[in-house]
């Protein structure tokens, strides 16, 4: 039986939860998820899990922050001044909003404090710093 190695297409379906089991994606009741190892397109640390394995297979995993979305970095968190935004936009404490760069990039933050005159923002992906556990099935080699 063929196994999964780098720069295989695979078709798998997966389950992830946080430490305290909170589920924050799958792909159960969709279709496969779809990806070439090899390609980054793909977490570190989840790519590296479905080496080796073999069509059927599952298996589950706990992936470290430094194998998945990074440690939170503090110089990823703003405080801007809240005249800087448009009067009628609105804001709210764990919003995410979009802003462009000067680059014209568009960069997603969240919104995690606010008061009269300030609001900080913070660039670092939702499950930065996290340690995340994930349920795989590998359905097929494509």
């Amino acid at each position: 039986m063929a196994q999964v190695k780098n720069g295989d297409t695979v078709k798998i379906h997966y389950t992830g939860k946080l430490e305290d089991d909170t589920l924050f994606d799958s792909s159960v009741n969709r279709e496969p998820l779809q990806f070439t190892l090899g390609e980054g397109k793909i977490i570190p640390g989840f790519e590296k899990a479905v080496i080796g394995m073999n069509p059927g297979e599952s298996k589950n995993v706990k992936i470290p922050p430094d194998q998945a979305y990074g440690s939170h970095r503090q110089e990823l968190v703003a405080e801007i001044e809240r005249d800087r935004f448009p009067e009628n936009m609105r804001l709210e404490v764990d919003e995410t909003i979009n802003l462009r760069q000067p680059d014209g990039r568009i960069v997603s933050v969240k919104i995690v404090n606010m008061t009269e005159t300030r609001i900080t923002l913070d660039a670092n992906h939702p499950l930065a710093g996290r340690e995340l556990s994930f349920d795989i099935k590998l359905v097929e080699i494509v």
